[in-house]
């Protein structure tokens, strides 16, 4: 008898061992490489206001025991508008190789006289994400504000019809929201840095409180493997922006540029 009992403890713990052990999910991801960067020119209106970077490191980090992109996002204002609305932003988010979510996060911003430091700790097993004020209970495979960017350059497009919409659950400020993306179809897409051929979605934001309309932003994507994006625009409560792609470095596969 004592002995069927330890057979059973044996096997109930190379069970337990093994589940946990299994990935979260797997991501087949080839949208970006380590090194990659892209740099955007920002205008607010006509207002040539600001610079914004995304960087993945060159090398991964190891996180929680997983093999992780260190991805950084950093945007400050320039010329006459860095005068009187001085902004200074870094995200960085430590996002898990395989399976394409969040372990940690750090949120850094200076806008104005608005300041936020945020470390964020995600245990994506237990679906929690925990602050320095608080911990609360997140939804399966919640991604942060910068993840959810890199994330959604990873999204399957081969079937996707106009109208099909794509739901990315996102922690900020100690809560969760569900980030709805509508894809609106092909276009040609012609910016200062030639004609790229693109595909056009719009994300669904919180109108009333910064953006417009439920449907104020759209965001250009190369038609390509990279999903690189080539613009943003959105009709804010104040005036408009547009966020133009300017340089990029790094690249997994070559953009869809028509010379």
């Amino acid at each position: 008898m004592i002995k069927l009992k330890k057979v059973f403890v044996f096997i109930f713990l190379t069970i337990s061992v093994n589940a946990f052990a299994q990935p979260l999910r797997i991501v087949n991801q080839e949208a970006f490489v380590p090194g990659e960067q892209l740099k955007y020119r920002v205008h607010y209106g006509f207002i040539d206001a600001g610079e914004a970077t995304l960087t993945v490191s060159p090398t991964l980090k190891t996180v929680m025991g997983k093999s992780c992109y260190q991805v950084i996002g950093e945007g400050k204002s320039v010329g006459a508008f860095d005068w009187f609305f001085k902004v200074r932003d870094r995200y960085e988010s430590y996002i898990d190789k395989d399976a394409m979510l969040p372990w940690y996060f750090v949120r850094d911003v200076r806008e104005g006289g608005y300041k936020v430091n945020q470390k964020v700790k995600f245990d994506q097993v237990n679906c929690t994400a925990t602050s320095e004020k608080k911990a609360i209970k997140t939804p399966k495979h919640v991604q942060d504000l910068l993840s959810a960017f890199y994330f959604a350059r990873t999204i399957d497009l081969s079937n996707a019809a106009v109208g099909d919409t794509f739901l990315i659950h996102t922690y900020l400020d100690d809560e969760t929201f569900p980030m709805m993306i509508k894809y609106v179809g092909k276009v040609f897409l012609t910016t200062d840095k030639g004609k790229f051929r693109c595909v056009k979605f719009k994300p669904y934001v919180m109108e009333g409180r910064v953006f417009k309309e439920q449907e104020g932003m759209t965001i250009w994507i190369s038609d390509d493997k990279s999903r690189v994006p080539i613009r943003a625009e959105a009709s804010l409560m104040v005036g408009s922006i547009k966020m133009d792609l300017q340089e990029y470095t790094g690249v997994a596969h070559p953009l869809a540029l028509i010379k």
